[in-house]
C-alpha cells in the first residue's frame, strides 16, 4: 500500500472521528434543552395528579370527614365498603350500565361506520354530522334529553304504558334513558375509530372475494372484522372504561334517582366525599374503583388481543 493511500485513509478516518465527536457534542448540548421542555410537564403532572393520589390513599386509612380532626383507622374503611349495600348497588348499576352501553355503542358505531365508508352521496358531510355529538357539552345535551324523556316522549308514545309517564321516574327503567344518552354521544368517537380501521383494508381483498362469490356477510366475517380487530379492541376497552366512570349523563337526567336506583360509583364518591362527610370513606372507595377499572381493562386487553391472534 502506497504512502499516499495510507495518508488518505488516515485523513478520512480522522474526519469521521471528528464528525462523530461533533455529533456527540451537539447531542450533549441539546440534552439540557430537551430536559427543560420535559420537566415542566413532569412537575405539573406530579403536582396535579400524582401528589393528590398519594394524599388520597393516605387519607383512605383515616376517618377524615373532609374537615376537622382525624385519626388512623387502618383498613376499616375498605372492610366496610364490602358490607355497604349502597356501595354494592352502585357497583352493580355501574357494571350493568357499562356492559349494555359498551355492546350497543360498538354495534351501532360499527354499523354506521360501514355505511359511512361505502360509496354514498355527501359522504364527508354525513361523517361530520355523526361526529357532532362528540363535541357537544354532555350536560347541555343531557338537559335536552331530560326534556324529551319527561315531556315529549310521554305525549308521542302515550299509548304505551312504559312511556305514558316520565320514564326517568321509573325505578326499573330509568337507567335505559341514561344508556340512550350515553350511547348517542359515545358512538361519535367510536365511529371515527372504526372508519380509520376500515380505510386500512385494501379494496383488492373485497374484489377478489366478490369474484369467488363471497356474500357481503361473508366478506364482513372473513375480511372486515378480522382486519379491524385492533380497532375493535381499542373501542371496547375505551368504551367500557368510560362507561364505568359515568357521571354527567346521570347528573343531567336523574341525579341518581329515583331513590338511588341510578346512582353510579362515581356519583356516590362525589356525593359522599364532597358533601356527605365521608371524605376518607369514599376515598377508599375511589382506590378500590381504580383497581377494579385497571384489572378489567387489562383483562379486556388480554382476551381481545388473544382473539386478534386467533384471526
Amino acid at each position: 500500500m502506497s504512502t499516499l493511500t495510507q495518508a488518505v485513509r488516515a485523513s478520512s478516518t480522522g474526519d469521521r472521528g471528528k464528525r462523530a465527536s461533533r455529533v456527540r457534542s451537539d447531542r450533549s448540548r441539546a440534552l439540557p434543552a430537551y430536559y427543560w421542555m420535559v420537566w415542566p410537564a413532569v412537575i405539573a403532572f406530579a403536582a396535579f395528579h400524582t401528589v393528590p393520589v398519594v394524599i388520597g390513599i393516605f387519607f383512605s386509612f383515616t376517618n377524615y370527614a373532609g374537615y376537622g380532626a382525624w385519626n388512623f383507622v387502618g383498613v376499616s374503611n375498605y372492610i366496610n365498603l364490602f358490607q355497604d349495600d349502597r356501595v354494592l348497588q352502585a357497583y352493580g348499576f355501574s357494571f350493568l350500565f357499562a356492559i349494555v352501553a359498551t355492546v350497543l355503542t360498538n354495534v351501532f358505531s360499527l354499523a354506521i361506520a360501514l355505511g359511512l365508508n361505502a360509496k354514498i352521496k355527501a359522504r364527508n358531510f354525513w361523517r361530520g354530522v355523526y361526529f357532532v355529538p362528540y363535541i357537544l357539552a354532555i350536560l347541555v345535551i343531557g338537559y335536552v334529553f331530560q326534556f324529551f324523556f319527561s315531556n315529549s316522549l310521554p305525549k308521542i308514545l302515550a299509548g304505551i304504558p312504559l312511556f305514558a309517564d316520565n320514564i326517568l321516574t321509573n325505578e326499573t327503567w330509568a337507567w335505559t334513558a341514561i344508556v340512550a344518552l350515553a350511547v348517542w354521544q359515545a358512538c361519535a368517537f367510536a365511529i371515527i375509530i372504526y372508519l380509520s380501521g376500515l380505510q386500512t383494508i385494501p379494496a383488492e381483498l373485497y374484489e377478489a372475494s366478490a369474484l369467488d362469490g363471497a356474500s357481503p356477510w361473508r366478506q364482513f366475517r372473513s375480511i372486515t372484522f378480522p382486519l379491524i380487530g385492533a380497532f375493535f379492541t381499542i373501542n371496547v376497552v375505551l368504551s367500557l372504561k368510560g362507561f364505568l366512570q359515568v357521571f354527567d349523563p346521570i347528573v343531567a337526567l336523574t341525579n341518581g334517582g329515583p331513590g338511588t336506583s341510578t346512582e353510579s360509583v362515581t356519583l356516590l364518591i362525589f356525593r359522599g366525599g364532597f358533601s356527605g362527610g365521608e371524605f376518607a370513606y369514599q376515598t377508599a372507595n375511589a382506590v378500590i374503583f381504580f383497581i377494579v377499572i385497571t384489572v378489567v381493562s387489562l383483562f379486556q386487553f388480554r382476551v381481545l388481543q388473544r382473539r386478534e391472534a386467533d384471526f
